[in-house]
């Protein structure tokens, strides 16, 4: 069942399942960034708001700001 990055918790394992309908540039700027589908994440910080999220992926961090994370179909795991 996919659900949106901003609903994991800090310390959270996701994957990325797809991608949302909305602006290509979007998608684009993410899959240029390594959230393809089937990358595997952890989510490190979210602020107190909610925007941004900061996920480890692939050995990096990564702050994604509501817009792109919205773009994001993830799944727990």
């Amino acid at each position: 069942m996919s659900v949106s990055i901003r609903n994991l918790e800090i310390n959270s394992r996701g994957k990325v399942v797809g991608f949302g309908t909305g602006a290509k540039t979007y998608r684009d700027k993410l899959l240029a960034m390594g959230l393809t589908k089937g990358a595997e994440f952890t989510v490190t910080r979210v602020a107190p708001l909610g925007d941004p999220v900061e996920i480890n992926l692939r050995g990096f961090n990564l702050t994604l700001r509501k817009a792109e994370a919205e773009m994001l179909l993830v799944e727990r795991s």
